[in-house]
C-alpha cells in the first residue's frame, strides 16, 4: 500500500466508522509496526501521516456528598483501596503496587514509585486511614508468614534488583501492601509467587458500589482521582501543591481540574437568576 491508501483507510476509520482519535491512532501504529518489524520494509512516509487528535474532554468528578455515598457502600480492602484513591489522588495501578516500605506513618506520606513516565513522588497519607492501613499490612504480614512457612514469600522486583539483592524478594519489605489472596505463576520467570490483588476486582467494586448509591455519572477508580484534585483546589490549595501530588510533569495538565471549578453554579451566575 501507498500513502494514499493507508490516508484513505485512516480517513475511512475516522469518517465511515466513527472511531474515536485514539483508535484511529492505534490504527496507524498498528500499521507501521506491521511494515517495519514484520514485513521488513521501511516506510519513512507512513510516520509523516499526521495522527488523528484526540478531542478535550473535561473528566468527571464526584460531589464530596457522592464521593461520601459511594465509600459507604463498599467495605474492607475494596473499601480501603478506594478510600486511598481519593484520600492520596493515586492512579489505581499506583495504589495497587504499593510496598510495604513505601508507607510513612510518621510522616503521614506516601512515597509512589515508578508512577507514569517511571518517576517517583511523595503524596499525603490520610489520617482518617492510618489505622485502617495498619490492619491491612497486619493482614499482609500473616500471609507473608504463611507463604514462608511453605517455602514461598517471594515477590517480583523491578529492574535488576532480584539479581542485585536476591534476598529482598523474600523480605517484609518489598512485599505488597494489597498482595492477592491466591498465589501464581509468574511468566516471567515461571516462579510461584503471589501478585497484587487485580485492578479489576476494584473496578468491579467502584462500579457496583456506585450503582447501589444511584450515582447516575460514569464510575471508575480513576475518578476517585479526578475527585482528589479538584476537591483539593476546591479547599484552596495551590494548583502547583497539587500538581506535586498528582505526579504531572506539566502544570498545564493540572489546570483542566481549575475549568471544572469554573463551569456551572459554583463559577458564574446565571442570567436567570438575575430576573
Amino acid at each position: 500500500m501507498g500513502v494514499e491508501h493507508v490516508t484513505a483507510f485512516l480517513s475511512y476509520l475516522a469518517v465511515e466508522r466513527g472511531v474515536s482519535a485514539s483508535t484511529q491512532n492505534q490504527a496507524k501504529a498498528a500499521l507501521l509496526f506491521l511494515y517495519k518489524e514484520v514485513l521488513q520494509q521501511n516506510l519513512p512516509w507512513l510516520a509523516e501521516v499526521v495522527a488523528a487528535r484526540a478531542s478535550r474532554r473535561l473528566p468527571v468528578v464526584l460531589t464530596q456528598r457522592e464521593v461520601r455515598d459511594l465509600l459507604l457502600q463498599m467495605n474492607g480492602t475494596m473499601w480501603l483501596v478506594a478510600s486511598l484513591l481519593y484520600g492520596t489522588g493515586m492512579r489505581l495501578l499506583e495504589c495497587l503496587r504499593l510496598r510495604v516500605k513505601d508507607i510513612e506513618f510518621t510522616r503521614r506520606e506516601i512515597m509512589v514509585r515508578e508512577g507514569k513516565g517511571n518517576k517517583d513522588r511523595v503524596t499525603v497519607l490520610p489520617e482518617n486511614l492510618l489505622v485502617p492501613l495498619q490492619e491491612q499490612l497486619q493482614k499482609a504480614r500473616v500471609l507473608h508468614h504463611k507463604d514462608l512457612g511453605g517455602g514461598l514469600g517471594e515477590v517480583y522486583l523491578p529492574d535488576a534488583l532480584a539479581v542485585k539483592y536476591p534476598a529482598a524478594a523474600r523480605a517484609w519489605g518489598w512485599q505488597y501492601v494489597f498482595p492477592s489472596p491466591v498465589l501464581s505463576d509468574d511468566p516471567r520467570t515461571g516462579k510461584r509467587r503471589r501478585h497484587h490483588i487485580y485492578e479489576q476486582s476494584i473496578q468491579k467494586a467502584v462500579a457496583a458500589a456506585a450503582k447501589r448509591a444511584g450515582i447516575a455519572k460514569p464510575c471508575t477508580p480513576h475518578v476517585l482521582r479526578h475527585s482528589f484534585a479538584t476537591h483539593m483546589l476546591q479547599a484552596g490549595y495551590d494548583i502547583r501543591t497539587v500538581q506535586e501530588l498528582l505526579g504531572h510533569s506539566d502544570v498545564k495538565t493540572t489546570m483542566i481540574y481549575t475549568h471544572v471549578l469554573n463551569k456551572g453554579g459554583r463559577g458564574v451566575l446565571s442570567p436567570l437568576d438575575s430576573l
